[in-house]
């Protein structure tokens, strides 16, 4: 799963439950190894697609088969998205649903993947899309939710034909929705939705709304539907008005370790945002609130039928409760000492338990993201440190180090990380993105080192010059970043010399675009003001 998010919000998407097979510690991470552990996944009848013409052949074979389109976009580096090959696409019954679909994959580092990304509006890794066969969006899969629920959304989709965007008319214009779509809604994927359905300033009014309309209809999607309004609030809108109804339905929920278990990625993913939507003020009312949701996300916890992702990220979100009422940056929380030993025990078993090649890449990252938000620093860079030569993308844990290593001001061994995970990186996507934030790193702590900043941006120029979707979705955001970081660098003209330079080698890239649209995003990262 986690997209253009926060560091925190990305891993809260990153942990998907359900039962994990592991390979055995003594071989898991082999070449060998994890050629086997792709055959679960290659099971899977996959289309790889890198370009329209690939897309026309799935929708052609589609139609002439009278089957829907599955589209799966993502990365080889990207935790959520092996959390998915190791939860989802290895399941015998998500094997067998597939062969009702045509299965098509992107890689976002393929040629022409992030022209692909801009033509269906996916941005985030991972992303799910039910087509028809007739190219309609039918709904977009939750990432973030139990695998056995994304199978059964799955199942409602291709049942029900509908697309999500008709449902959703209906349901405001006050017509009658059965069971299945109401929870189509529900369990739809907001967080990829890329504003397509309702932008995300009017999300939360929208969910809550939808919420009231499905109450006597399906009350436990009514009741995720209020909790998706209360965790949206987070991001941006006005959360639902936290009367004595909603704090009610929601208490009783916390109570009933059942009816809690079926929201349980939406308490696990946003327990904090809940908690200050329910209870926006510090105080008593906050207090009991935030017990009650320690309780519920304790037994998440020890819920053996969850996975080891999501018992993580119930151990998370406990930490993020208990940090509530203290400065959001803070670097070492006044947290309770037995939690604290909670967080050290739970990521050393998860190092020593998670051999698996692809769950490592989704959990590793994510323990020593909750050792380090516990302010047990040393502890999360150890924990990096050691998976390095277990991972299959090292570079993202180095990036993560790197940003271990900003927070707590050690400039230049954040740079070292931020440089070598630059260096490491691969595919055309991922290399620019790493590239920019290692020059972002640049920029904000070494304003002054001219000469490394110009070779880091000249760098990136000249491989955006190679790769022929630099100026698409997620590569086009890196390059922007680039562009708006080098032109606030140089506010007061301090380094007119190195940027006169950086748009020379632009002005040639820009004059090779084909394309006006490629052309006019390359002529518009480095404008004068």
């Amino acid at each position: 799963m986690t997209r253009t998010l926060s560091m925190h919000r990305a891993l809260r998407v990153t942990l998907l439950a359900a039962a994990v097979t592991t390979l055995g510690a003594l071989t898991a991470h082999t070449p060998a190894a994890m050629a086997a552990a792709a055959q679960s996944s290659a099971a899977i009848a996959w289309q790889e697609a890198s370009g329209d013409a690939d897309i026309d052949r799935a929708f052609q074979q589609a139609a002439s088969e009278k089957k829907p389109v599955l589209l799966y976009w993502g990365a080889k580096w990207c935790p959520p998205c092996n959390q998915l090959k190791a939860t989802l696409f290895n399941r015998a019954d998500f094997i067998e649903q597939s062969r009702a679909f045509v299965a098509v994959h992107i890689d976002g580092d393929n040629p022409g993947a992030q022209r692909l990304g801009a033509r269906f509006k996916v941005r985030g890794y991972p992303t799910m899309i039910l087509f028809n066969n007739q190219r309609q969006e039918l709904t977009r899969l939750p990432g973030e939710a139990d695998a056995a629920q994304v199978l059964q959304v799955l199942q409602l989709g291709l049942a029900g034909g509908r697309p999500v965007k008709a449902v959703l008319a209906d349901a405001q214009a006050g017509r009658k929705l059965s069971a299945s779509e109401w929870k189509l809604l529900g369990f739809y994927g907001w967080d990829t939705d890329e504003q397509q359905l309702v932008p995300a300033s009017q999300r939360p009014a929208l969910l809550a709304r939808l919420a009231q309309a499905s109450q006597g209809v399906d009350e436990d999607t009514s009741t995720r539907l209020w909790l998706k309004a209360l965790a949206s609030a987070g991001e941006g809108g006005q959360p639902p008005k936290a009367d004595a109804a909603l704090r009610s339905r929601i208490n009783q929920v916390l109570a009933d370790p059942a009816a809690a278990r079926v929201q349980v990625d939406v308490l696990a993913n946003s327990a904090d945002d809940i908690a200050v939507a329910l209870a926006p003020t510090a105080g008593a009312d906050r207090q009991a609130l935030v017990a009650r949701l320690d309780s519920a996300l304790k037994r998440f916890q020890a819920d053996a039928t969850l996975s080891r992702a999501d018992r993580l990220q119930a151990l998370l979100a406990r930490v993020e409760l208990a940090r509530l009422d203290q400065p959001k940056a803070e670097l070492h929380p006044k947290l309770d000492p037995a939690l604290l030993a909670e967080v050290k025990a739970t990521a050393a078993r998860t190092d020593q338990e998670a051999t698996d090649g692809y769950e490592r890449q989704a959990v590793i990252t994510s323990a020593a993201h909750v050792l380090g938000r516990a302010g047990l620093w040393a502890d999360s860079d150890a924990l990096l440190k050691a998976s390095l030569a277990k991972s299959h993308s090292p570079y993202y844990l180095m990036s993560y180090l790197g940003g271990n290593a900003r927070k707590q001001g050690r400039t230049e061994e954040a740079l070292r990380w931020y440089e070598e995970a630059f260096n490491r990186s691969e595919g055309p996507a991922t290399r620019l993105q790493w590239g920019s934030n290692y020059l972002s790193a640049l920029v904000e702590l070494t304003p002054q080192d001219s000469a490394r900043i110009e070779k880091a941006a000249s760098q990136l120029l000249a491989e955006a010059e190679k790769d022929k979707g630099a100026f698409y979705e997620r590569s086009a955001r890196s390059l922007q970043k680039v562009g708006s970081q080098l032109t606030a660098w140089n506010a007061k003209g301090q380094h007119d010399a190195s940027l006169k330079r950086l748009r020379t080698q632009l002005d040639g890239v820009c004059a090779k675009q084909s394309e006006a649209s490629d052309k006019a995003v390359c002529e518009g990262l480095l404008k004068k003001g």
